[in-house]
């Protein structure tokens, strides 16, 4: 080691210098030497994944006589450390790297070599961390598992979480009635929880989608090592692997119908981008239907007063604005533009193996928890106490000339549009302007064009 605050190493290609206090050695050097070019790394829950991957191998490969017990045993050790959160720091790797995401396993196969051989003497980083696999197997495996561990642990239960809450505000609010719109514009009337249910059954949906998704997801390519063809792996050691891999998670992980297909293409991990970009749009929805309801409160629709929860202007004073709405549709937007990155990386097979895999595990897991992060906090800081104006929804309920739907039965559409012309313009409600024109007592008129009947549809 020298004083300089390096240590030199040794790889096939030649020395190098490496920090005298990192766990990682050449090969993660080099990729730091070659590719300076974002700062960004890959995720916490990435590296994780490929963390259980390792000591999933380790054990199989004890268990298949392959692998020294003491070895195996201390790879399985230091990969449970890093499971845990520990030494995060020392992985550093830019996300845009070589396009298999070789540099990130190597990565973790020479930290986990590094802490294996504190207990177990001399640990390699190839044969034995790295035994039975391939990056081209690992970074396909670790992008499902990794999805597949964050849709269980975070999505879908905040996206359970979102429905539930707005269900419940919806049972609070079922009998307020208010003008619909299509358009922007006057409608027939909607009861606020009818428009809520609306909501309530987009993200119902959504999980639906993406549990549609999983059991391509749980499919791993673990196995297929460099091009498919399982080479240097036992012919069990893909189901031993997703067997352990099943254990640490709770999910029903199986091995790849075919691997040649889980290695040449992103097909699975595109299709989830694609829900998760339904909810995307989704939530987006949502929060622009708040942010109007929430307009105003004297010059917009002022139907409801969103939870204040700062300042809204720096000159302004009193001015507060819908913040979690805002927040949660810059969230929706980032995850439709990563669904277009995956989309293009998905498309970047090329025979055996597809060379955008990083970027891809990348923006998939980043959609993932921003979506769960919005779903929460759309629920708790938007919905869950949001207060309804019903003095500004009734004046417009009941001076809305579009309520002469109802009479069009009765009095045909050519007429109802002739009063509803003559309402708008003498700025008067429509029942007294039927009342005029038609032979319909004040009481059926009453009966007919009442809001809240009107939301329960038939004729």
């Amino acid at each position: 080691m020298s004083k300089s605050g390096y240590r030199v190493v040794r790889d096939s290609m030649g020395e190098l210098k490496v920090p005298s206090d990192a766990l990682y050695s050449a090969q993660t050097q080099r990729a730091l030497n070659n590719f300076p070019m974002s700062g960004l790394t890959m995720p916490s829950r990435f590296i994780q994944a490929i963390a259980m991957i390792k000591k999933a191998a380790a054990e199989v490969n004890a268990e298949l006589g392959l692998l020294d017990l003491d070895i195996a045993d201390a790879i399985a050790a230091a990969a449970d450390e890093i499971i845990a959160g520990k030494h995060l720091e020392q992985f550093p790797v830019d996300l845009f790297q070589t396009g298999s995401g070789t540099s990130t396993n190597m990565n973790l196969n020479e930290v986990l070599a590094t802490l294996a051989s504190r207990s177990a003497g001399v640990v390699s980083p190839n044969d034995h961390v790295n035994m039975g696999q391939s990056s081209n197997d690992v970074i396909p495996t670790a992008i499902h598992l990794s999805a597949a561990i964050a849709l269980d642990e975070l999505l879908l239960p905040a996206l359970d979480h979102l429905a539930e809450t707005i269900g419940k505000k919806a049972v609070e609010l079922n009998g307020i009635c208010k003008t619909g719109r299509t358009h922007l514009m006057d409608a027939m009337p909607i009861r606020m929880s009818q428009e809520l249910t609306g909501w309530t059954t987009q993200i119902h949906k959504g999980i639906e989608r993406i549990q549609s998704s999983s059991p391509r997801l749980h499919q791993l390519a673990q196995g297929g090592t460099a091009v498919g063809t399982g080479i240097n792996t036992p012919l069990d050691f893909a189901q031993r692997m997703t067997d352990k891999l099943s254990r640490y998670t709770g999910l029903p992980l199986i091995p790849s119908s075919s691997f040649f297909e889980s290695l040449s293409c992103q097909d699975t991990a595109v299709e989830l981008s694609g829900q998760l970009k339904v909810v995307a749009i989704s939530i987006m929805k949502i929060s622009n239907d708040l942010r109007w309801m929430n307009s105003g409160p004297l010059a917009g629709l002022g139907e409801i007063e969103l939870p204040p929860l700062q300042p809204g202007s720096s000159i302004m004073p009193g001015k507060v604005n819908p913040v979690i709405p805002e927040a949660t549709s810059m969230i929706a937007a980032q995850v439709i533009g990563n669904d277009a990155t995956i989309t293009v990386a998905g498309q970047s097979g090329n025979f055996q193996l597809n060379t955008m895999l990083p970027v891809i595990a990348y923006n998939l897991l980043q959609s993932i928890e921003l979506l769960a992060s919005a779903a929460r906090q759309l629920a708790d800081k938007a919905i869950k106490g949001f207060k309804v104006k019903e003095g500004n929804l009734q004046h417009p309920l009941t001076n809305n000339p579009i309520l002469i739907t109802a009479l069009t039965p009765v009095i045909g559409y050519l007429k109802a549009a002739e009063i509803t012309k003559r309402a708008y313009e003498e700025g008067r409600p429509v029942i007294d302007i039927v009342e005029e024109e038609t032979q319909l007592s004040r009481s059926e008129l009453e009966y007919l064009l009442d809001p809240i009947k009107l939301t329960l549809g038939g004729i």
